[in-house]
């Protein structure tokens, strides 16, 4: 997946050659940089046709499409080559593309020409798509790895893949699992904003303050707007969004990243979900939490 992973865990037997091979299946199933990944060679399949896949990647193709029609299309898999458009993909870019080109790359995308079967577990697409999971995949991996845990007897865990994280039971101090979120800010990295407590939860966060284009004087987010196919504009710095589920946690928090910092907590608090909203304001940060995540707040 193109992260790192950290894995603090109780257990009565060695787990790491488990967890190594977890993730190593997640990535055979769900990268787009292994070529012969089962999403890479549905990718590379002609549409039309059903292509079966793992059970697993059903899953989350499964969840991904219910985030998008929860939230009219903010949320969209498709994206890739938007992405990738603006130079955030392996190419990179220094300067935003052309306003004809990003209507001929929008028009190529969209979550709508994407189904999902479960049984079989398949997925089929009505047009050329590229699929890229990365606002999913890396959560799902924490859940597959914390089920790993479990089936071993681990007792306590804190399980993180590229910043999402999932704890259970207490740390080794005794006490709950205390998480730091970050201040949306590179010029105070590893600073901490906010501290939270996970007892058996995840946490993830989407921002744009780690991977940015900066041109003319203007500073374009990594997350795209599926629906307009640009970068995100607007004052939020990052979301944090705790769920049961790391998979859960991690597609809402890009959602609510694109939907910005009206939508965004308006439909947090609809939806029920534990949201932080970090602002970027003239004079510094404003926080924007909901009923369920200040529930969270550590002492």
């Amino acid at each position: 997946m193109g992260t790192y992973y950290q894995v603090t865990a109780r257990c009565p037997v060695d787990v790491g050659p488990a967890v190594e091979a977890t993730l190593r299946q997640v990535n055979a199933e769900m990268s787009t940089y292994l070529p012969d990944s089962e999403l890479s060679r549905f990718n590379s399949a002609p549409p039309g046709e059903w292509f079966p896949v793992s059970a697993a990647l059903a899953e989350v193709l499964a969840a991904a499409d219910t985030l998008s029609r929860e939230s009219g299309g903010a949320f969209d898999v498709t994206v890739g080559p938007l992405v990738n458009l603006w130079g955030f993909g392996p190419d990179g870019a220094t300067a935003p593309p052309a306003d004809a080109v990003v209507a001929d790359t929008l028009a190529g995308i969209g979550h709508r020409h994407l189904d999902v079967r479960r049984e079989p577990p398949g997925v089929r697409k009505a047009r050329p798509l590229y699929v890229d999971l990365s606002a999913i995949a890396k959560g799902h991996g924490v859940d597959r790895v914390v089920a790993r845990l479990d089936e071993a007897g681990c007792d306590a865990l804190l399980v993180d893949v590229g910043g999402e994280v999932r704890g259970r039971g207490l740390s080794p101090s005794g006490r709950p699992w205390r998480i730091g979120i970050e201040v949306p800010d590179p010029a105070q990295m590893g600073s901490v904003q906010r501290v939270i407590t996970l007892e058996d939860a995840a946490v993830a966060t989407s921002g744009d303050y780690r991977n940015f284009l900066e041109s003319d004087g203007h500073r374009y987010s990594h997350t795209i707007d599926p629906r307009t196919g640009r970068p995100v504009d607007h004052t939020l710095a990052s979301v944090s969004v705790v769920h049961d589920s790391a998979m859960w946690a991690d597609g809402y928090a890009t959602l609510l990243n694109v939907l910005g910092p009206e939508d965004g907590p308006a439909f947090a608090e609809r939806a029920g979900l534990a949201a932080l909203f970090i602002e970027r304001r003239e004079n510094g940060f404003r926080e924007r939490y909901t009923p369920a995540f200040e529930r969270l707040l550590a002492d």
